[in-house]
């Protein structure tokens, strides 16, 4: 570790083996972070001699060799390392070494997890960017069609984007096997859910050349020598910049005619202002939504000047 111009307080951190770097920049954005007694900022950058606090705890460079797990998670447990979930995934595997999970699972689903305490891997695994692998066995609750399966792999609009393109196979008749480079809150399963099919079952077999193998519930094992070697030189060149995630953008011409600037949905569309799903986040105009029937009513029918009402309900002559 070079300290010629001082480093990233929160690489440091991670680099220290405390935490993951994501997990480090929120300690310096809750303020939890010193450095020589002063409050750390997210551009801070860590010298030789300085005293890194984490709260009361002092941090120190950790120059041992990286240590990296394979674990077979089983269900129930949450990937997180908050000591008050009870079902932590680091007091289940109650390990002697400082670790943290690199990304999640999830508590409903099982199969392998890396976890480590070299904080500067994490993002380069977990980039999408990065295009590395991770290799699921999938049981759902009815029969898995070509068409399904080519719809998975071409991509299904979930959490106001568009999944990247992944390779599916099929295993059986409810179950199926696909290979993902992102890894987007629930994936898999919002994905099958848009399509019509509920997960049964989630198993989680590969992450880049890792296998779960024959590794038991519930139990890990340290990464072979070889496989750290294999790991390193696929990691040289993946980037540990933030993921930019490219959304599906709705133009506004779907909403709005360009010759008036009263609100227009599409045929058919009946927008709820505010709420959830493709509308949300939408401002109407003030005044009243004018769908296409309501203006072509304006236009062919003139407005009138409504006739008096006598108190009877008899209108008066004019």
């Amino acid at each position: 570790m070079s300290f010629s111009e001082g480093i990233q307080i929160n690489k440091f951190i991670s680099s220290s083996g405390f935490c993951s770097r994501r997990e480090a920049d929120k300690l310096v954005e809750q303020e939890r972070v010193s450095i020589n007694g002063k409050l750390a900022l997210p551009t801070s950058r860590v010298l030789p001699n300085d005293r890194i606090c984490v709260d009361d705890e002092v941090i120190k460079s950790n120059k041992k060799t990286p240590f990296h797990i394979a674990f077979n998670k089983p269900k129930g447990i949450t990937t997180t390392t908050d000591p008050k979930d009870k079902s932590n995934i680091i007091s289940f595997i109650n390990h002697n070494r400082r670790i943290f999970p690199i990304g999640r699972l999830d508590k409903d689903s099982e199969g392998l997890i890396l976890l480590t305490d070299d904080g500067d891997i994490v993002n380069k695994i977990l980039r999408s960017e990065n295009e590395h692998e991770k290799e699921y066995i999938v049981t759902v609750d009815k029969p898995v069609t070509p068409e399904f399966l080519k719809k998975m792999a071409n991509g299904v609009e979930i959490l106001e984007t568009i999944t990247k393109p992944c390779k599916t196979y099929q295993e059986s008749t409810k179950k199926f096997k696909i290979v993902l480079t992102q890894g987007l809150n629930r994936q898999i399963r919002r994905m099958c859910t848009a399509l019509g099919y509920d997960v049964v079952s989630l198993k989680r077999t590969r992450i880049m050349h890792i296998q779960l193998d024959k590794i038991p519930v519930g139990k890990f094992r340290e990464l072979l020598p070889s496989e750290v070697k294999i790991l390193e030189e696929k990691l040289k060149d993946s980037s540990a910049s933030p993921d930019t995630v490219k959304k599906k953008r709705i133009p506004k011409s779907a909403f709005y005619d360009k010759r008036t600037p009263k609100f227009t949905p599409k045929e058919g569309e009946t927008p709820n202002i505010g709420s959830k799903g493709k509308f949300a986040g939408i401002r109407a105009p003030k005044g009243k939504l004018k769908t296409e029937t309501d203006k072509k009513k304006s236009v062919s029918t003139p407005t009138r000047r409504p006739k008096k009402m006598g108190r009877s309900g008899v209108r008066k002559k004019q």
